[in-house]
This record gives structure tokens, C-alpha cells and sequence, in this order.
């Protein structure tokens, strides 16, 4: 068996565990972020979730680093996955490929291409702007001179960053805050280049096809 497919059969087989844990990430970090009265029992279990399931996303990048036995490579080619063992925010993210192992296992994919594109840019921002929102409240509460108070300041933060507007009255201040911002931006750019590419190409799809069936002469 080549590593190709051997790669192939152990990604068939941890896209459900990787995606709950991603889950079970989330709802650790909120809880520890989002409820600080908790007893300190509780706050040491969300802690050792979180640092758990970065165990097992860092497992699994290693194995499949092995088993594709292509070194530097498989890095190059799996910057996504290598950016969700370095940076824990974009964990959640692996939630949206569930849908992609769901669909495989009952045949061919229920909505179209445009719709897929549409729909995962709309759960990763969701996820995102969750997960930024989480972090940003974190470092930023207590700083001096802070602005995010709250964590709905911290959520109306993260909706603006992302739709790329930035009105301006509510800002990080702590260089943790300001480094999530940056890449909260990023994303927030690419999320919305990929949406409006795809609904762009669906209506001249639609279009096209409305010229092609119109009768000759009119």
C-alpha cells in the first residue's frame, strides 16, 4: 500500500473525532473565558480539554506527516492544517470539513459548488469571528485603557473586522489583541473575496443559461 492511500484510509478515519474535538475545543475555551466565577476545578478541566485536543490535532498532523512521506513538502501543500496546529483560533475550523465526510459517505455532494463555497465561507466566519471574539475579550478586559469591556464589545469588534469596515470605536490595545486583529482581517478578506467570486460565477451561470435557451430570433 503507498503512502498516498494509506494517508488517504487514516484522514477517512479521524475527519469525525478531529471535528468533535474541535467542538469540544470551542466549548472549553468559552467556558473558561466567558464564565471566570466558575470554581477552579472546572476552569483547570476546561484547560486541560483545550491543551488535550491540541494534542490531538499536533497527533495527527504528525502522522499524516509521516505518512505521506514527503517532508517538507506535505507542509507546502498543508498549510491549512499546519496553521490549525500553530494557531489555536482557526481549530474550529475543522467542523466545516464534517459536512465534506457526511457526503461522501451518502454519494455525491446535495448542494452545488457555488452553494459549498457559499456556505463554508458563511460557518468559518461564523466560527471565526466566535473564536477571535473569545480571544480578543480574553487579553483585552483588563488592559489599560482598554475599550473592549465586554465580551458584546469584543463580538461587535470581531463582525466589523471581519466584514473589513472598522468603524473605529471599539479597538485592541494589547498586542495580542492587535496581532488576532490583523489576522481576523485577513481572513475577513478572503472569506469575502471567495463569497462574492462564487455568487459572481453563479449568475453568469444563470445568465449564460438563460441565453442559451432562448429561442433563435428573439
Amino acid at each position: 500500500m503507498d503512502h498516498e492511500s494509506r494517508q488517504t484510509r487514516w484522514e477517512q478515519r479521524t475527519e469525525v473525532p478531529l471535528g468533535i474535538a474541535s467542538l469540544i475545543f470551542l466549548g472549553a475555551y468559552a467556558l473558561h473565558v466567558l464564565v471566570p466565577g466558575m470554581p477552579a476545578v472546572w476552569h483547570d478541566v476546561c484547560l486541560t480539554l483545550t491543551v488535550a485536543t491540541w494534542g490531538l490535532f499536533l497527533l495527527d498532523y504528525a502522522v499524516r506527516w509521516r505518512l505521506s512521506g514527503r517532508r517538507l513538502g506535505f507542509v507546502h501543500t498543508h498549510w491549512l492544517d499546519t496553521l490549525v496546529v500553530v494557531l489555536p483560533l482557526l481549530r474550529p475550523l475543522r467542523i466545516v470539513r464534517l459536512y465534506e465526510v457526511v457526503q461522501r459517505r451518502h454519494g455525491e455532494p446535495r448542494l452545488s459548488l457555488h452553494a459549498r463555497v457559499i456556505t463554508y465561507a458563511g460557518v468559518s466566519t461564523v466560527l471565526l469571528g466566535f473564536a477571535g471574539s473569545l480571544a480578543v475579550y480574553q487579553h483585552e478586559r483588563g488592559a489599560p485603557g482598554a475599550t473592549i469591556r465586554t465580551f458584546g464589545d469584543s463580538v461587535w469588534w470581531a463582525c466589523s473586522t471581519l466584514a473589513t469596515v472598522g468603524y473605529g470605536d471599539v479597538t485592541p490595545v494589547t498586542p495580542v489583541g492587535r496581532l488576532i486583529a490583523v489576522g481576523l482581517m485577513a481572513c475577513g478578506l478572503a472569506l469575502l473575496g471567495a463569497v462574492t467570486g462564487s455568487f459572481s460565477s453563479w449568475l453568469i451561470q444563470v445568465f449564460s443559461r438563460e441565453e442559451d435557451e432562448r429561442p433563435p430570433g428573439r
